[in-house]
């Protein structure tokens, strides 16, 4: 190709926020670079948060992937600046911890060829279990804390683990918020707020990987009531709701140790028993921290350093 040749515009682009993760973007770059088969032309973009050592390395493995750096911490600035240089007309959002499933790209990019109407989707995530089968924890996580069908269809957003929108929608409702905010969902309801229109696609569908522990399970719960809780209204009403929902929370496994009889995802009764033992720690644990809030806000701490702190992951054993 001649120096002054101008590069093709791709029909998608996908964006990968890291941090700290070598291991884990190397699977997703692996597992995105797989897809070059299905013939749809698509870059890929990691947007650097600070990682201890920088991804480049990685990077280079894979044609068609550019490393940017974001220095402003969080997730959403980190997207927001590979959105930025992003040159597809599909922006679609993944984590670095997570791996796409075979099809996903040209899911993406034929839903929104044959629905025009259609402004961002949420596609499906699943939880990819470290071993042979899930532990208590990720058999957990795989029936309640991946339910997009449920923040799509019901609470109106799309996680920015498994996105994708038009770029021009994404330029009409503005970036995503920072740190301390619930950066998808913040920007789902002001985007459905203006009568941008979103849809489910299951067919999309990535996997992560679980919390490795119950206490990296109950660090990741205090980061989401953290932002609930920044989110709240002020006022004595707002703190009454929230105190009252938070007792809803500690008895809420008397109805959902259902959910996990009938959950689809999990199958073995040793994960099914594991998961009601941690729905009961978990829920226990997030309601007792709710209540903390009220009586010391906690929450500004958490969330100013809690993508500061993670650990850089390593190779696992085997």
């Amino acid at each position: 190709m001649s120096g002054s040749s101008e590069p093709a515009m791709p029909a998608l682009s996908v964006v990968i926020p890291h941090l700290n993760e070598p291991v884990a973007l190397h699977r997703c770059l692996t597992a995105l670079d797989a897809q070059r088969q299905d013939r749809v032309d698509f870059e890929i973009i990691v947007a650097d948060n600070g990682s201890t050592q920088s991804p480049a390395a990685i990077c280079t493995l894979f044609s068609g992937t550019r490393l940017i750096v974001e220095t402003t911490p969080g997730p959403g600035p980190a997207r927001n600046r590979g959105a930025a240089v992003a040159r597809g007309s599909i922006l679609a959002f993944i984590d670095a911890d997570c791996v796409a499933q075979p099809g996903w790209v040209r899911v993406i990019s034929g839903y929104f060829e044959h629905n025009p109407e259609t402004d961002f989707i949420g596609g499906s995530i699943g939880v990819l279990p470290a071993g042979d089968g899930f532990t208590a924890v990720e058999a957990y996580e795989a029936v309640f804390s991946y339910r997009t069908a449920l923040l799509v269809q019901r609470q109106r957003f799309a996680p920015t683990g498994n996105m994708a929108v038009r770029r021009e929608s994404f330029l009409k409702v503005g970036p995503f918020a920072g740190i301390a905010r619930h950066e998808d969902r913040v920007w789902g309801h002001k985007a459905v707020g203006m009568g941008l229109k979103l849809d489910y696609v299951p067919a999309a569908r990535v996997l992560t990987g679980g919390s490795a522990s119950f206490k990296a399970l109950a660090r990741r719960t205090d980061i989401h009531v953290a932002h609930d809780f920044a989110d709240m209204p002020p006022g004595v009403g707002a703190r009454a709701r929230w105190a009252m929902l938070a007792l809803v929370i500690a008895a809420s496994p008397l109805v959902q140790i259902a959910a996990i009889m009938r959950s689809p995802e999990v199958s073995r009764l040793r994960e099914r028993l594991g998961a009601a033992r941690c729905l009961i720690g978990i829920r226990l644990h997030r309601a007792w921290r709710m209540i903390a809030l009220l009586f010391h806000d906690w929450s500004g701490r958490q969330l100013d350093g809690w993508n500061r702190s993670a650990p850089i992951d390593e190779p696992a054993e085997r």
